[in-house]
């Protein structure tokens, strides 16, 4: 939970304006910067599928793995070029490398892992191994 501080009381103005930061939804007094990159899970009877958001990262340049229950996306976006003479305006996209570890719900076999990345999307699918699907249960009148 955020607490603000307020460290000038005496300053009626200094006050004011520590006050209205807390109020503005832009200030980066209080905001984390956000996890890259971003991703959605599903679960299904078979399987779980993860999408994670990648533009600009190059496929030669990402590593997806799995191990037991872990599935961990790494990789590196590289710096944009602005070239020379260029002053930036604006700089909100990260650049460098990044890693993710996602806990999945069962432990995965590597032989039911399929990830492809289209359109700055991965989309990572991995397979339930048979014994930990849940199985529908025959029940018999008396």
């Amino acid at each position: 939970m955020y607490f603000p501080t307020y460290a000038n009381r005496s300053d009626p103005l200094a006050l004011m304006r520590s006050m209205l930061r807390d109020f503005d939804p832009g200030s980066r007094a209080r905001t984390r910067p956000p996890v890259f990159p971003a991703v959605n899970i599903w679960q299904g009877d078979d399987a779980i599928a993860v999408t994670a958001e990648l533009p600009g990262v190059d496929p030669s340049e990402l590593d997806v793995s799995v191990n037991d229950n872990l599935l961990t996306i790494s990789g590196k976006r590289a710096a944009p070029e602005a070239g020379d003479g260029a002053t930036w305006h604006r700089r909100e996209r990260g650049f460098g490398e990044f890693s993710r570890a996602i806990r999945l719900p069962f432990e995965a076999e590597d032989d039911k892992v399929e990830a492809r990345l289209q359109n700055g999307v991965l989309r990572v699918v991995i397979g339930r191994p048979e014994e930990q699907k849940p199985r529908r249960i025959q029940i018999q009148a008396a």
